[in-house]
């Protein structure tokens, strides 16, 4: 039993492949080269926005059907819209790239389960890809993937990773600075609201009225009863007259208004 384990294990799975399969694979090759050139020649046309913008994948799958079986005469020819969409795609990105495809390589197939994946290489002014056609493993042969892939070396890689890296760090920092800026405006805008908004008119304190100086009336006080102050104006007064004191008689005495004197002096 051991032995029949070991016979059993020893027995490699890389079993040749059959006849039929050989002619499926063959056919895939051959039809993936014939949609790599057709697909080319449709991008070389500058129609490939036209014909994303107007039709629908189920159309795109449809009219390159029939442009294939115009071009080679086979009508047996089948693919999904996806496929044709991402294969217009991705040619008219990759021959942007390449300026343009120079020289077609021999194509190889490896069957996966239920598929063939062919690969068919090419060259171009400005560098080299590949593209990648997966077929239904079947009679039928339905194309359902197409993609041109540009090969790229260490340092393009390199270099394309550093630029992303600077774009995000840049980002952010432009971001950080920005909303840093905005914070430190905060206070600046009371003082910018001050300055639009009315001045309030300033009130001057109004001063306490001063209270008015009562006028304090001097009551006439009457002299005539003092007879040595009236004797002594008799006198002056007849002594100014040039006439003798009996010729006149003091009724009354009254104090006179010195400011007045004052002004006149």
């Amino acid at each position: 039993m051991l032995t029949c384990v070991f016979v059993l294990t020893a027995c490699g799975s890389n079993e040749a492949p059959s006849e039929i399969q050989q002619t499926k694979e063959i056919s895939a090759r051959s039809k993936a080269e014939q949609v790599v050139k057709l697909t080319e020649a449709l991008v070389e046309t500058k129609t490939v926005d036209g014909m994303l913008a107007d039709y629908n994948n189920v159309e795109l799958g449809d009219l390159f059907a029939s442009t294939y079986a115009q071009y080679y005469g086979d009508a047996s020819f089948m693919c999904e819209g996806k496929a044709v969409n991402g294969a217009l795609t991705s040619f008219q990105t990759g021959i942007d790239s390449m300026v343009s495809i120079t020289e077609y390589g021999t194509p190889t197939s490896v069957v996966d389960g239920d598929t063939i994946v062919v690969t068919v290489p090419v060259k171009g002014e400005n560098g080299n890809g590949s593209v990648e056609l997966i077929f239904t493993n079947d009679i039928y042969l339905q194309m359902t993937s197409c993609t041109l892939n540009l090969d790229q070396t260490k340092g393009q890689l390199m270099t394309k990773a550093a630029l992303n890296t600077l774009l995000g760090m840049g980002t952010v920092f432009v971001v950080l600075i920005l909303i840093s800026l905005i914070i430190s405006a905060f206070g600046f805008i009371p003082k910018i609201q001050e300055s639009f908004a009315p001045k309030k008119a300033e009130i001057e304190p109004v001063a306490d009225p001063e209270p008015a100086t009562p006028v304090v009336e001097e009551e006439e006080e009457d002299l005539s009863d003092d007879m040595e102050l009236v004797a002594v104006i008799a006198a002056a007064v007849a002594a100014y007259e040039g006439s003798s004191v009996e010729g006149f008689q003091v009724r009354s005495i009254k104090r006179a208004n010195t400011k007045n004197w004052k002004t006149k002096n």
